[in-house]
């Protein structure tokens, strides 16, 4: 039986950072949703997602597949549920689709018609949906105390340094090869996990839960408050409150980013400082690509929301609920809008188009540092966005 993750809706809600990837790619708690999924079945699983983005992420099919919907995370209840699952049934909740498990030509028909007829089974279980942009944030510290128990458990943590000094009721997990010394870390509130290659370097304050993946750093003096993942090889300093980096992106300097996601090979120049609270205390709107307009979040602290490639200059202020599209250049003094599309190169003053030839230019020589190239099926997919977005 081969296990596909499905992209619905909500592909289009959690814009602008499934712009460039399948829900499923999204990194909530220490895990992408994938990698979730991929550990608790023991299996790799596929994709079924947008046209343009299927060539990079295929899906794969045989006569018996398990369909799951790509914005669930995985608890023991759900992937009982889903396992029970015989063919032509299909899991629901309050009328959303969950899973099926289907054959190869009823799985094609479901990508074209966007829906499955099957005999249907309720699911009386509760589990963490990724619906919008927010939630990654929301639900990260419940996320990184279920990836921490998966991945640790009949395990043993390198010891610490005796440099360390650690306190509080939860566990810190450190893997071979990181280094860590001379910092402080709390646990009171949650787990802290530290993956094979980080680095914690010297005066660091942390305060659980956190996951530092791999070869992440959090540099000289850094703080950071739970619930926060910095992602594969990004770089981390200053002040951060409830932060998820994807992968490959930087805030390697002093300033405030707090309730907030940042997507892959994102850069936030020195002093660069986002609000995640108004003077007024009210609830924050944030931008929906899919109705575009700006919708309530329901909550009080939301920061900055920021896809692919985007990046600031030095001294950039970003207002309360600023979404950043993908490969856009912010700079200057004063607060820009707090919707920034896709491509776009400016500030307060203004915006003008991001121009394609200038974007790859700068996405090579940022991919280059790390070791990197974007490949065909990556430009093509920018090239998607773009086109898209410039309509």
């Amino acid at each position: 039986m081969k296990v596909v993750l499905f992209d619905d809706e909500s592909w289009g809600t959690l814009r602008p950072l499934t712009f460039t990837r399948p829900i499923a790619e999204l990194r909530v708690g220490i895990l992408t949703i994938r990698e979730k999924w991929e550990k608790r079945l023991n299996c790799q699983v596929s994709f079924l997602t947008e046209d343009y983005l299927q060539e990079k992420y295929p899906m794969v099919l045989e006569n018996d597949n398990l369909l799951i919907n790509s914005t669930l995370c995985p608890n023991d209840s759900l992937l009982e549920a889903v396992l029970a699952l015989l063919p032509g049934e299909m899991l629901l909740q309050n009328g959303r689709l969950f899973a099926f498990r289907a054959g190869e030509s009823d799985v094609w028909a479901f990508k074209r018609e966007k829906q499955f007829v099957g005999k249907p089974v309720e699911f009386a279980g509760s589990c963490n949906q990724i619906v919008y942009p927010y939630h990654i944030f929301s639900m990260n510290g419940a996320e990184i105390v279920a990836d921490f128990n998966l991945l640790t458990v009949g395990r043993e943590s390198v010891p610490l340094d005796d440099s360390m000094r650690v306190r509080g009721r939860y566990p810190v997990f450190v893997e071979p090869g990181a280094i860590v010394r001379d910092s402080i870390i709390n646990t009171d509130d949650g787990p802290v996990y530290i993956a094979e290659g980080a680095e914690i370097m010297e005066g660091v304050l942390i305060r659980g839960p956190l996951a530092l993946c791999e070869h992440g750093v959090l540099k000289m003096g850094a703080k950071v408050y739970g619930a926060t993942t910095i992602g594969p090889y990004c770089k981390c300093g200053g002040e951060v409150n409830n932060v998820v980096m994807m992968a490959y992106s930087n805030k390697a300097h002093d300033g405030f980013l707090g309730n907030a996601v940042l997507g892959e090979w994102c850069n936030l120049g020195a002093a660069t400082n986002n609000s995640n609270l108004k003077n007024t205390y009210v609830e924050v709107k944030l931008w929906d690509y899919a109705t575009g307009h700006f919708r309530k979040t329901g909550l009080q602290f939301c920061g900055l929301i920021m896809g692919d490639h985007s990046k600031t200059g030095i001294g950039v202020i970003l207002n309360t609920g600023t979404v950043v599209g993908v490969g856009v250049n912010i700079f200057g003094a004063d607060f820009p809008r707090n919707f920034i599309p896709s491509f776009s190169w400016g500030g307060a003053s203004g915006f003008v188009e991001h121009k394609l030839s200038q974007f790859f230019t700068t996405a090579e020589a940022v991919m280059k540092r790390r070791g990197r190239t974007m490949d065909e099926k990556e430009r093509r997919i920018i090239e998607h966005v773009f086109a898209d977005e410039n309509r």
